[in-house]
């Protein structure tokens, strides 16, 4: 079995001005755009949440979109842990809070 050496996985927490501004949809669009699958979504803190799998090159791009968000959004702060995929995403998706254990 080939072993994809140059996909990675990144889990971001976003916060700020980051809830009812299209800031899930804006971020949905980019990563398909750079051909990222994962998902995100709102947290009940305010903060959006985000776990992207890819190329770093693809990542990279997507972390500094998600530092400035879409025209309304005022990011303040954008954590990020790189850590190794517990399950291989098919695509990118919008998602709740509901459907994934919180950390």
């Amino acid at each position: 079995m080939e072993q994809h050496t140059n996909m990675m996985q990144v889990h971001l927490f976003i916060s700020g001005l980051v809830q009812g501004v299209g800031y899930r949809q804006f971020v949905k669009r980019k990563a398909r755009k750079v051909g990222l699958c994962g998902w995100v979504r709102n947290l009940p803190d305010s903060r959006v949440e985000a776990v992207f799998q890819g190329k770093k090159e693809a990542i990279d791009t997507l972390i500094g979109i998600c530092k400035r968000g879409p025209f309304l959004a005022e990011v303040q702060d954008v954590q990020v842990a790189w850590e190794e995929g517990k399950e291989e995403y098919k695509e990118f998706k919008v998602t709740t809070f509901y459907k994934y254990k919180m950390i």
